[in-house]
């Protein structure tokens, strides 16, 4: 029960954390605190329950690392989507044409704070830290990604495609990072950075949603293979590789750190996500 109760509460919060943010469309600034605060009520609340189903410290949250580590990943995050549009660009398929909408931006910043941190609780904090404890670090980083994937094909412009690469690059990638520092912290900042380049910055369409309008005013053209097509950048060969090249170092940091998890024995899986590396 304690996969059900922590989904549930932490979903709890993403929901009513979206459905405030769609209410104060319009209003940046708004859009900024609610997303912001949105993120921290969902790291309250995941530690919480976390810590009352499972009766432990909840090490992934530690404060330890927590300002550096989300630094370094959103870091990371603009500079590979950086390294994205810049091929893109290089081939003629991005381009901008003046300075767009800083407001916009701003509200964009928190919009992607609140989904970036409840998606990374969600998904690697709960699903991948569980599944890993019942069945491994194979079997629980390969469905976590899948799922991950799969979960996009609700947005309006989804591609099967898009949802494969956002498997591959994104899931693959972020759960690596967990796996690989045993801390939600750089998959956290991986994913804000990687969203609010893709939105705030270079105004991209993010995963089929729309193109929002970002600090640029730019427009990306040509074959799905290079620019994503509909589904945005995401869905561009540049990104799987970039993503995919992320997740090969990552799993190998984790490798050397002893970090990876063999299958487990059916009779050892009910207390495995206690002895999980730390």
């Amino acid at each position: 029960m304690r996969l059900v109760w922590q989904l549930a509460a932490v979903a709890l919060i993403a929901f009513l954390g979206g459905q405030g943010l769609y209410a104060v469309n319009g209003s940046p600034w708004l859009q900024l605190a609610l997303g912001l605060g949105t993120a921290v009520v969902a790291v309250l609340v995941y530690r919480w329950v976390v810590a009352k189903t499972e009766r432990r410290a909840v090490a992934e949250l530690g404060r330890p690392g927590a300002v550096g580590g989300t630094a370094l990943g959103t870091v990371l995050g603009v500079a590979m989507f950086g390294f994205v549009i810049a091929n893109i660009a290089f081939l003629g398929h991005y381009t901008v044409d003046g300075l767009g909408s800083p407001e916009g931006a701003v509200g964009l910043v928190g919009f992607m704070a609140a989904a970036a941190v409840t998606e990374e609780l969600l998904f690697r904090g709960v699903l991948l830290r569980i599944v890993e404890g019942w069945f491994g670090t194979w079997i629980a980083l390969g469905s976590t990604s899948l799922l991950f994937g799969l979960s996009h094909l609700t947005n309006p412009n989804a591609t099967l495609w898009g949802a494969i690469a956002i498997a591959i690059e994104a899931g693959g990638m972020l759960g690596a990072a967990y796996i690989a520092t045993r801390r939600l912290w750089l998959p956290i900042g991986l994913h804000f950075g990687w969203n609010v380049a893709a939105s705030a910055i270079f105004s991209t369409e993010v995963s089929g949603n729309g193109t929002p309008q970002g600090l640029l005013d730019a427009a990306t053209s040509g074959p799905v293979a290079v620019s994503g097509g509909a589904f945005g950048p995401e869905g561009s060969g540049y990104a799987v590789f970039a993503g995919a090249a992320l997740t090969v170092v990552f799993l190998w940091i984790a490798k050397r750190r002893g970090h990876l998890v063999p299958l487990r024995r059916r009779g050892d899986r009910a207390d495995a996500a206690a002895t999980l590396p730390r």
